[in-house]
């Protein structure tokens, strides 16, 4: 009885903070914690990974949609763009919208919307139409972190967020790497169309386990906040520091912080390396490093699994050997990746093996700083606003980089060659270190209030 009791509960739907919710002693409160961050943790992992699955399949896509419908590498760069677009506007204003909403609820929408867009992009053959839906799939794509990042300062500490981030930051990895497989081998034996059918499939599996398990906050279940939990504030100091702000005071917040901007333009550059490469590395590998569409999968897939240890190093060492602070260890990882693209650049082609090293690095050094992003703009800002300054720094990050690696990288590719096109990703990596070295010594107000 007591087994069916507990199932039952663990299947209810759990209203929001304000609803009646039971109360737990101290050890109760120790196992309910550790039991759903973990739960939480592993949702949020693999229900961010199926939005890749329905979002990087264009990219995989865009070799043979131009064999088949004899696009130009600039027409298909600027469905991206403006996708790139949509998706960092998106993000601002979906993270405004997430700070108020129930983040299990808001999540699993954002899902189902990327599945149906891509059913949809399946069936079409013109670059507008292309274009259209890849826009709405932007839309639904924006919806997927700025719910993550709410789960992940609610429900862990700023003294392992870093850590947790870069955890559930292997999500793009995991999901970039299957996904690069996956489309690799529909394309080359059931043609491109199945890369956007049978990824959408998997991912409306993935909306039901994903809305099954998530849960909003740690309040909504009767638990403690996790400043409280952590011992960092009092319950009635995190209350009040976690209320409501009005858009005055959102924006206030936002426009104010120097820190904020400033990681905000690092990843406006440090996004024309990760997107450029995201983007067209299934072309220019084909055509700059003579590598096959499947060889390509792979090695965009190591890119990927490396990603994912760069991602959880870089949030480990800003938690554990630099006390908290993220600029150091992005400003050490964007100064080694100059070192990598200039050796990517000048392997010669045919040579899959040094390729996919190269690959691999790059890999490796560009998520380490997307995570890091991430986390300092949930450092800098409010509980309350961390939706909307995450997102501020997707807008800068899809807007700015990710928008000119699309359409400004096809262009430079179809007149310069490829060549220009890595002189444009070492410059972009050069500016992003000098950003993140202008943020060596900041870190999360709550850490420096408890040292203090």
């Amino acid at each position: 009885m007591n087994q069916i009791s507990s199932t039952i509960e663990d299947i209810e739907v759990i209203p929001d903070r304000e609803a009646q919710t039971p109360e737990y002693n101290s050890n109760d409160i120790k196992k309910k914690y550790s039991y759903w961050q973990l739960r939480i943790l592993y949702s949020m992992a693999f229900g961010y990974a199926a939005f890749y699955l329905v979002r990087q399949n264009f990219s995989m896509a865009i070799p043979a949609i131009s064999a088949d419908l004899g696009y130009t590498k600039t027409q298909l760069g600027g469905v991206i763009t403006i996708w790139s677009i949509i998706y960092g506007i998106g993000k601002l204003l979906n993270g405004y919208l997430s700070d108020r909403s129930n983040a299990r609820y808001f999540m699993s929408l954002g899902l189902l919307g990327g599945a149906l867009t891509s059913l949809v992009m399946g069936w079409g053959s013109g670059i507008a139409f292309f274009t259209v839906v890849w826009a709405f799939n932007a839309w639904f794509q924006s919806m997927g972190w700025p719910p993550v990042s709410r789960l992940l300062t609610h429900w862990f500490s700023p003294t392992e967020l870093g850590t947790k981030w870069g955890i559930t930051n292997l999500s793009h990895q995991l999901g970039g790497a299957i996904i690069a497989v996956l489309a690799g081998y529909l394309i080359q034996n059931y043609g491109w169309r199945s890369a956007f059918f049978v990824p959408a499939l998997i991912s409306l599996v993935m909306v039901v386990l994903l809305f099954n398990r998530l849960r909003d906050t740690p309040e909504s279940l009767g638990l403690p906040s996790i400043e409280d939990h952590s011992g960092l504030v009092s319950a009635k100091s995190a209350s009040i520091s976690d209320g409501d702000m009005n858009m005055k005071e959102l924006f206030a917040t936002l426009a104010y912080n120097k820190e904020l901007w400033l990681v905000c333009l690092g990843n406006m550059f440090l996004y024309v390396v990760r997107m450029g490469v995201f983007n067209w590395a299934p072309t220019f590998l084909s055509e700059l490093k003579g590598a096959s569409l499947t060889s390509s999968g792979w090695q965009v897939a190591a890119f990927e699994i490396a990603g994912m240890l760069g991602g959880v190093a870089a949030g480990w060492l800003s938690d554990k050997l630099f006390a908290g602070r993220r600029g150091p260890v992005s400003f050490l990882y964007m100064m080694c990746m100059v070192v990598a693209l200039c050796y990517f650049w000048f392997v010669p082609a045919g040579y899959d093996l040094l390729n996919t090293l190269a690959m691999t690095s790059v890999g490796f050094l560009v998520y380490g700083p997307q995570v890091l992003v991430g986390v300092a703009a949930a450092d800098f800002a409010s509980k309350r606003a961390v939706g909307m300054a995450v997102g501020l720094t997707g807008t800068f990050g899809y807007v700015g980089g990710s928008a000119i690696s699309g359409v400004c990288i096809g262009w430079i590719a179809d007149n310069y060659g490829w060549d220009g096109g890595f002189i444009f990703f070492i410059i972009s990596a050069m500016l992003a270190c000098i950003c993140f070295a202008l943020t060596w010594n900041s870190k999360a107000k709550v850490l420096e209030n408890s040292q203090k």
